[in-house]
């Protein structure tokens, strides 16, 4: 069987990434989490003192070339994650304080050029399972499958705070709720590649979808589409 390209986008929370993984899981295929990429780059500006005052200092673009991203395994986690100059900060990006500015960092034209032209790197070959904003629309928008994958906002804020809550992290559920509906509106209204849907995906709602459920409606799109080719 031939191996395809299979994207997945949607708004912060839907639970994209979650069923992605499981997806690449099924079909023994790469699984890309290009979010984490955006956060990485974030934390690295951060913990450098670059991002101060919710602004880039001067000087921030040369500091672009001395950011490495990878994803590998890691002893405490059953699929590959990010790696930020050889250190796992898989546990570090998701933090509020990484996740209230990543928008801001992830709409730079010369940071969304490097990480698409990585994301298209990695995925040449097919055989890969990428979650993101912009990945059916630019970075692969001749893909074989894509999933348009949505759920409500109080459905995504609540994930996202068990979430933080379960990593040891302390937080309110309002607070959450206010930088998800902040996040879609800077990622909706962006100039460059704003997160839109596209026109020939398939849409999963998992508001109300355990994630078995979801995956199941999922693969049985795959499977179908692989039906269908044979």
């Amino acid at each position: 069987m031939d191996k395809i390209t299979i994207t997945l986008d949607g708004h912060s929370g839907c639970g994209k990434s979650t069923l992605a993984k499981l997806i690449a899981q099924e079909l023994d295929y790469i699984y890309v989490d290009t979010g984490a990429m955006y956060r990485a780059i974030t934390y690295y500006y951060l913990s450098n003192g670059l991002l101060q005052n919710n602004l880039f200092i001067e000087g921030w673009e040369s500091h672009l070339d001395s950011i490495v991203l990878s994803f590998e395994k890691h002893k405490n986690y059953n699929t590959n994650v990010i790696f930020l100059n050889g250190e796992c900060v898989e546990h570090k990006i998701r933090t509020m304080q990484v996740s209230s500015l990543v928008s801001y960092v992830s709409k730079q034209a010369i940071i969304r050029e490097k990480l698409v032209d990585f994301q298209r790197f990695i995925g040449k070959n097919s055989g890969v399972v990428m979650d993101g904003r912009d990945i059916g629309s630019v970075v692969f928008p001749n893909a074989e499958i894509k999933f348009w994958v949505t759920a409500s906002a109080r459905v995504r804020a609540q994930r996202r705070y068990e979430e933080i809550i379960n990593s040891g992290l302390s937080v309110d559920f309002e607070d959450v709720l206010q930088n998800l509906k902040d996040r879609d509106f800077e990622d909706s209204n962006r100039k460059i590649s704003p997160l839109k849907r596209p026109e020939d995906s398939y849409l999963v709602d998992s508001s109300n979808l355990t994630i078995q459920q979801t995956l199941n409606y999922s693969m049985d799109f795959i499977n179908s589409y692989f039906e269908k080719k044979n």
